[in-house]
């Protein structure tokens, strides 16, 4: 039982890497992709923006389904579909159908979100999930972190082609993990939060409390680690791998952040508590990076790298929460309408955030993304611990 659990877990955090790298892959490929399509800072936005709405339209559905049919079925063919969808996103023409065949894989990779956050919640106890789905949590910043680190060598030896194909085969691989390993384990009904699976997520004030504060908070993050390369390599001379190397500190931190975090919200008993000081802590260092952005690039770097990595910290602590407001019998669709409350956030915020910084500057853009942790805190005061 012990060793099926830690299977489950890594099998949930290798789907959740496949699709974290895809998304941070867009990124660190945005400077390969602007000039293979010949593309304005605005139509970047619009690509790394565009490539998740396929994601927000059908994250409820992927949570209904996993309630229904389980979380291997869901994953798997979510993940395959993905693979697929990338892959042709390779050979795409021009840039309108890169947008639209791009959103087709974020709607079936979506799939992954709910499914394995369903499939390591029934395996693991209220006092080890907050460390459990922190692990899992981690595949954000990790397959951020390969994405930085293997996307511009291979994007340099065979182009964006090549490098589009690579995220194909890694979500594939992902597809055939989840069919093999992603199985649901006991329930856990007699905890605290079993009885609010009665009321249905979607008419938990609650749940929509902790979707709202989420989305805030994960608009620093998506603004911060979507446009840190390119923000690099076009305002300080950074090469296109020194500015994933970056990318790849902040991807390092924040999985180091969402571990901790995730143990000592065990510890605690508390999830909100840490997310707000997290959220405080993103304001102030993503501030102090719109105060430096026109200073030595290795003196904004580190505000960079503490900003993006505390904004990547409270994603399994939010996670976790909104699990343990809904009881066992209903997670699927919980997770899918605070996932689908995130996604629309993060397909708006690269669209909004690169036209307004053309408009003014890099510096107004970072001191607005500073301040929508504030609001999340906000949001989530009422809630408690």
């Amino acid at each position: 039982m012990a060793r099926r659990r830690w299977a489950v877990l890594a099998a949930g955090t290798v789907a959740q890497t496949s699709q974290a790298a895809a998304y941070s892959g867009l990124a660190v490929l945005a400077p390969f992709l602007r000039d293979r399509y010949h593309l304005s800072v605005t139509q970047v936005g619009v690509l790394l923006g565009g490539a998740s709405v396929g994601a927000v339209l059908t994250l409820l559905f992927w949570g209904l389904l996993a309630d229904h049919i389980g979380e291997r079925t869901t994953a798997t063919i979510g993940l395959l579909g993905c693979g697929a969808g990338f892959a042709a996103s390779a050979f795409a023409p021009e840039f309108t159908s890169l947008v639209v065949i791009l959103a087709v894989a974020s709607a079936f990779g979506a799939s992954s979100n709910s499914a394995t956050g369903r499939a390591v919640t029934s395996w693991f106890p209220q006092a080890q999930r907050g460390f459990a789905l922190g692990v899992r949590q981690t595949a954000i910043p990790i397959g951020g972190f390969a994405a930085a680190v293997a996307m511009p060598p291979v994007a340099d030896a065979g182009g964006a082609r090549a490098a589009l194909l690579a995220l194909a085969g890694l979500s594939i691989v992902a597809g055939l993990v989840a069919a093999a390993w992603l199985v649901e384990g006991p329930r856990h009904a007699g905890e605290p939060g079993a009885a609010a699976s009665l009321v249905h997520p979607l008419r938990d004030r609650r749940i929509w409390r902790l979707s709202v504060g989420s989305s805030l908070l994960i608009v620093t993050q998506t603004t911060v680690t979507g446009f840190v390369v390119l923000f690099l390599e076009s305002q300080h001379d950074f090469s296109p791998g020194g500015a994933g190397a970056v990318l790849a500190a902040m991807n390092v931190f924040g999985a180091a952040g969402r571990l901790l975090s995730g143990r000592l919200s065990d510890r605690s008993g508390s999830r909100l508590v840490l997310i707000r000081r997290l959220a405080i802590g993103a304001a102030l260092a993503t501030g102090a990076a719109s105060a430096l952005t026109g200073a030595s690039g290795w003196l904004v770097v580190p505000a960079l790298v503490l900003g993006g990595g505390l904004s990547m910290s409270w994603n399994a602590l939010a996670v976790t929460a909104v699990v343990e407001a809904t009881g066992a019998r209903r997670t699927g669709a919980a997770l899918g309408l605070q996932q689908t409350v995130l996604g629309v956030a993060v397909a708006a915020a690269p669209v909004a955030f690169a036209p307004f910084v053309s408009a003014t500057s890099w510096r107004a853009g970072f001191a607005v993304a500073a301040g929508f942790p504030l609001a999340a805190v906000g949001v989530l005061r009422s809630l408690g611990r």
